[in-house]
């Protein structure tokens, strides 16, 4: 049985990869900061899908704790496959010229740091034989990295532009060792992360500018992150996927 680790897997994109893991029989480590009701249900509903479930506590920001989650993962399951660093924020929408220096730490601390600080913890314990079935780490991006989000969150989406970097990168650094490194740039996702920007009605005002004229959902972005994941990626690695309704 393969077991992922999911870094803020309570909520959004990251809770609708673990459910799509635990329907096809995964173990799933399901990181959360705060919210721990959130991911106890989560867990829950992983297990009544027909994979198993812990919950990790943990910010992704913290060096300690990042490499407490891996080893809590592994000593749950024995064994970890995939990686999926999903744990993002946003914050209110602003031009740059009004951002504060706190702000601007706080979002590339968790954006930036804190992927930087689970994917180096994933190089270090993923790494397997070549005549095995590849590892996977899967970095999850945004169409903001490409887009620029002026006036509203470019300070998010240079964080983003750092993940796309990070995946070209280390996605032939550690091809030798047998870890596939890739990335998702969702686009507009109709998740709570808006809300928590301070706008909940984001979703409805961008969707018309979209392509296909409607907002994604979490478990759209979350079967093609669990495509990543899964053996069905084999010869994937480098890759920039975007869920992004052709915006």
């Amino acid at each position: 049985m393969s077991t992922v680790l999911i870094t803020g897997g309570s909520r959004g994109i990251g809770r609708a990869t673990a459910l799509i893991a635990g329907r096809a029989g995964w173990n799933v480590a399901i990181n959360y900061r705060e919210d721990m009701a959130m991911a106890d249900l989560t867990a829950q509903e992983v297990r009544a899908a027909g994979g198993q479930a812990i919950t990790v506590q943990g910010d992704v920001a913290d060096e300690a704790a990042v490499d407490a989650m891996f080893d809590a993962t592994l000593s749950a399951f024995g064994t970890l496959d995939a990686v999926v660093v999903n744990a993002g924020i946003v914050a209110p929408a602003s031009p740059l010229a009004e951002m504060s220096l706190k702000r601007l730490r706080r979002v590339i601390d968790t954006n930036v740091i804190g992927a930087l600080l689970c994917a180096r913890a994933a190089a270090r314990r993923l790494p397997r034989a070549m005549d095995v079935p590849s590892a996977s780490l899967v970095l999850i991006s945004s169409a903001a990295a490409r887009l620029g989000s002026p006036n509203e969150y470019v300070d998010y989406a240079a964080s983003k532009g750092c993940i796309d970097t990070l995946t070209i990168g280390l996605s032939k650094e550690l091809a030798a060792q047998n870890i596939r490194v890739n990335a998702v740039r969702p686009g507009i996702i109709d998740t709570d992360i808006h809300a928590s920007g301070g706008e909940p009605g984001r979703v409805k005002r961008i969707a018309p500018l979209v392509p296909m004229q409607r907002a994604g959902t979490a478990a759209e972005v979350g079967e093609a992150v669990f495509w990543l994941c899964s053996a069905a990626s084999s010869y994937t690695t480098g890759a920039l996927i975007d869920v992004a309704g052709g915006r």
